[in-house]
């Protein structure tokens, strides 16, 4: 489960396209960060993505990518154009293809590497996807298939592209603000779609003709989308980014990742309850609860420059975004992270605090979050001073800041762990908990 959102010009403060999303995936998923450079290809190469391989482009742009490990492709990204996509897992009545081939995420990767525009890349997809179809695990530890929605976004304009099984549709993004969850939010009217998107659905008789066709209500399962609680995360997404619509900045962006949902009072913890889906997602006990925000992205959007904050870890709630510009290059992170813990990567030396502070999420997190704000409105102050510094300048920074919030993180791992937690966790929760951390052999937390 996953939300994704853009902000164009007239809804942000400052003119720019901003572009956020949340990973939500297995707990154990680490998530890793990753810049590839241009490339050129021979002709006739291939190119090998998760499951299958297909022929390579004679160029592939600059990209930067934030990803499960285990998967060729991301999440989200951006490219040297400054596109960004991020997609959304949706469920669908269309049968799903199990057999192994192109999944959402390569989709990602490989319109990142191919169009300098956001509607190009719109067409990489959608050339893919009626050559390629869609199919084959997308999960770590437990097999699930589903078909995918994008936001794709450019500093010029953004489009919501949705899709099931073969078929699909398009709304270009023409002001304001729009987000998207775990269902297809496309009815009747669209700016393109697949030649058999109204005829696939009238031959199952989902609907009689083009005028009682709506996308969403022809084509959604109702059981999956429900129980994923979409609609209830893309609401608040939605009205949060509306509450601040012609004021939102990057900061607003990164609190809306981090959001529990308007019942999040100040006593808010994920240790309650057997269900609850919010934007900032947290794993707990059963199938309703198996997932965890692993990574989180923010993009300023400017034809001149853009500016990705990325944390890199997992729950945005407990870390921290940090910059960076893909022609300045990535920071040297350290060695790629897996699913098994490994406290030399960023990935699971954020999750020693992360997992720390569910023990007592509420008198925890208060520790170190005022002290976490303030850090992050720093780099996010001088990260707009460094925006006509040259490449050079720029890494220095982005290296400077990922050193800070590592320190930063080690420092507030131990104020953590030194106050007791002033009740045990419910036992569900606790179990659940105690599960995740056996199959990664982390460390049980103080």
């Amino acid at each position: 489960m996953c939300d994704t959102f853009v902000a164009l010009h007239d809804a942000t403060a400052d003119g720019s396209v901003i572009f956020g999303k949340n990973s939500d995936r297995d707990p154990n998923e680490a998530h890793e960060l990753v810049l590839i450079p241009r490339s050129r290809h021979p002709p006739g190469s291939t190119v090998k993505l998760t499951y299958i391989e297909i022929p390579q482009v004679e160029e592939t742009y600059a990209v930067l990518l934030a990803k499960p490990f285990w998967i060729w492709g991301c999440e989200m990204g951006a490219n040297e154009h400054g596109v960004v996509i991020g997609n959304e897992a949706v469920f669908t009545k269309v049968p799903y293809e199990k057999e192994p081939g192109l999944i959402g995420m390569d989709f990602i990767r490989l319109a990142l590497e191919r169009a300098d525009t956001a509607r190009a890349a719109l067409d990489v997809i959608t050339g893919l996807l009626a050559q390629y179809g869609q199919g084959g695990n997308c999960g770590f530890t437990r097999k699930i298939y589903y078909h995918n929605s994008f936001i794709i976004a450019d500093p010029s304009e953004a489009w919501v592209l949705e899709t099931a099984g073969r078929e699909w549709a398009a709304v270009r993004v023409t002001s304001g603000v729009r987000s998207i969850s775990n269902a297809i939010t496309i009815g009747s009217e669209w700016d393109l779609a697949s030649d058999g998107l109204v005829s696939y659905a009238v031959e199952r008789d989902w609907c009689k003709g083009r005028e009682d066709f709506h996308f969403a209500r022809c084509y959604s399962d109702f059981l999956y989308t429900r129980f994923s609680a979409a609609r209830f995360r893309q609401s608040c997404t939605t009205r949060r980014l509306r509450e601040k619509q012609g004021q939102l900045t990057v900061a607003d962006a990164m609190a809306i990742l981090r959001d529990h949902g308007p019942q999040a009072g100040p006593d808010w913890t994920p240790a309650r309850g057997l269900i609850g889906s919010t934007v900032c997602m947290h794993a707990g006990f059963g199938p309703v609860r198996g997932s965890q925000t692993t990574g989180s992205m923010v993009s300023r959007l400017t034809p001149e420059i853009q500016t990705h904050w990325l944390t890199g870890t997992a729950a945005p709630c407990t870390g921290i975004f940090k910059p960076v510009w893909i022609d300045a290059g990535l920071p040297d992170l350290g060695p790629a992270p897996t699913g098994t813990y490994d406290e030399a990567t960023l990935w699971w030396r954020h999750e020693a605090l992360h997992r720390a502070v569910l023990r007592d999420y509420v008198v925890r997190l208060s520790t170190y979050q005022e002290e976490r704000d303030e850090l992050e409105a720093k780099f996010i102050a001088a990260a707009m001073e460094h925006l006509d510094a040259s490449a050079d300048q720029r890494l220095a920074f982005s290296t400077q800041c990922f050193a800070e919030a590592a320190q930063a993180t080690e420092r507030w791992t131990e104020r953590v762990r030194s106050i007791r937690p002033r009740s045990r966790l419910p036992w569900h929760y606790a179990l659940a908990w105690r599960r995740y951390n056996q199959r990664a052999a982390f460390p049980e937390p103080e």
